[in-house]
């Protein structure tokens, strides 16, 4: 296991290098002068070429990129003269938000997705499992943001049960926090269930009809213990792989969805910075995004050994 670890750790060296290089090729070669977009209209030809020495714009390409690259690798993302402090505090500071919102809007699709799921795999053909399947559909086909708008439209305007938009950190009080976060987290949940719904019923109907399910079946193993036990647990690679991808996009993908519900999360950072053309920070969002995203799918490629040890033979 050490050795697979170090192994891919290795090789998300690669992948991170070839991401700094077009993260900073499309930020060098958008219209317009960094410098003067920063001093804005008013200023004078000498303060933008103060300003572009201060910030190293006036040195050749490839300099200018190792030496941002040597920067990052030390934790050092640059300034944001807008926000008036380094881009890393920044992206920390709205970081929270969003890692809450993922792990409620996740942990809403399994307690959805991984019952039905299973249910509709066990009554293959029947009402119940076409019903299933039609609100997994449905489920995916509406946009997260149309269904948050709707949200907001009955349970925030009609009934007033929970806030409109907004946020309070978890110091305020776990109630004080989830109230404004369950409303977009139900709409970023809905899609991912859907998702998760159809690969565990699918996973679980090749499962299922495996010769030791049958054998167990025959023995007079409680249903419960052959589904759970047995089925579940051999046919959660493929479910465990969604629900990495799923959460991946939870954490790097909910830009509209905070936005309608004004979070102040890693989406508005993006937003906001691209609106104002605040490169740094767009640089350093971007990169740090993609880092959390291949953390969390090598976090799930080892969990595969721990789920089934069938996948540590290939290791």
């Amino acid at each position: 296991m050490t050795g697979y670890l170090i192994k891919r750790i290795f090789s998300i060296i690669p992948v991170l290098f070839v991401v700094s290089i077009v993260i900073f090729l499309i930020i060098q070669i958008t219209p317009g002068d960094p410098a003067a977009v920063l001093l804005g209209e008013e200023a004078s030809e000498e303060q933008i070429d103060a300003l572009r020495e201060e910030l190293g714009l006036n040195l050749p390409l490839v300099q200018q990129y190792f030496n941002w690259l040597f920067d990052a690798l030390q934790g050092n993302l640059g300034y944001s003269y807008f926000m008036k402090e380094p881009v890393l505090d920044t992206i920390l500071s709205h970081l929270k938000p969003t890692i809450s919102l993922a792990i409620l809007a996740e942990a809403l699709a399994l307690f959805i997705a991984i019952p039905f799921g299973i249910a509709a795999a066990r009554r293959r053909g029947t009402t119940a499992d076409q019903s299933i399947m039609g609100a997994a559909l449905l489920g995916m086909s509406i946009p997260s943001f149309l269904l948050g708008m709707l949200l907001i439209l009955l349970f925030g305007v009609i009934l007033r049960w929970f806030p409109i938009a907004g946020y309070q950190p978890i110091d305020a009080g776990l109630w004080e926090h989830l109230k404004y976060l369950i409303l977009p987290a139900i709409s970023l949940s809905t899609v991912q269930a859907a998702l998760i719904v159809r690969m565990t019923r699918s996973s679980m109907l090749e499962v299922l009809n495996y010769n030791y399910i049958k054998t167990a079946r025959s023995k007079g193993v409680k249903e419960r213990n052959v589904i759970y036990r047995h089925a579940l647990r051999n046919s959660f690679i493929p479910i465990l792989t969604v629900i990495g991808q799923t959460f991946g996009a939870l954490v790097t993908g909910a830009i509209v969805t905070e936005t309608i519900f004004n979070i102040p999360g890693i989406g508005q950072i993006i937003i906001n910075s691209i609106e104002r053309r605040d490169y740094s920070v767009i640089q350093g969002v971007v990169l740090f995004v993609t880092l959390i995203y291949v953390v969390i799918n090598l976090f799930i490629d080892l969990l595969y050994g721990v789920v089934d040890p069938r996948a540590r033979l290939d290791r």
